[in-house]
């Protein structure tokens, strides 16, 4: 099995994330994990899954995600693939699935690629590696929805355990998809 992992990450922690899952995936298969920037240069035919992971700053996502929907929707929606979001608001243990968190629902009503799977992970804050205009906006959000303020710290919110949960539920789907795809060739056990 070969799975392409597709990320864009605005502080590093998606990234991060992406490489997990990677790891977590190894005894199932081969991973490719790269900057969602850089993916027009992945030739899609060569995966049998497809794994996207987009960070949230001031409400949006990259360009990047809605650009390489556009341009590789069919394949997309022909592929086993997941998508996930990380954002800060996942923080809170009731936002973070995709009914429950209004970047991931909004984004997923809105795009015609339609993912078998879905999860949303809580970011990380950065705040000393964050511009000053940006480590502002991020304390006065904070402030108003009651997280960390001290702009020296770095604080990972990340549940590495709902990730790994993640990354397996993705193996059993390309496993299964794989299977089927086989038996429809006659190599499957009847």
């Amino acid at each position: 099995m070969h799975i392409l992992i597709l990320y864009s990450s605005r502080d590093g922690q998606t990234r991060k994330i992406s490489r997990f899952i990677a790891s977590a995936l190894t005894d199932t298969a081969t991973c490719d994990v790269v900057d969602l920037s850089q993916a027009d240069d992945c030739p899609l035919q060569n995966y049998d899954g497809i794994i996207i992971g987009a960070a949230i700053r001031y409400g949006h996502y990259s360009a990047d995600l809605h650009n390489f929907i556009r341009r590789h929707l069919d394949r997309l929606n022909t592929l086993p693939s997941a998508f996930f979001s990380v954002n800060l608001t996942a923080r809170k243990p009731d936002k973070r699935t995709p009914e429950t968190n209004v970047y991931t629902r909004k984004f997923l009503a809105a795009t015609p690629w339609r993912p078998d799977g879905c999860a949303v992970f809580a970011g990380a804050l950065r705040y000393p590696q964050y511009r000053w205009l940006d480590r502002v906006m991020i304390q006065l959000i904070m402030r108003m929805t009651g997280g960390e303020t001290d702009s020296s710290k770095e604080v990972e919110y990340t549940d590495w355990e709902q990730v790994t949960a993640f990354a397996r539920d993705f193996a059993v789907l390309t496993d299964k998809a794989s299977r089927q795809e086989g038996e429809a060739k006659g190599f499957g056990e009847k």
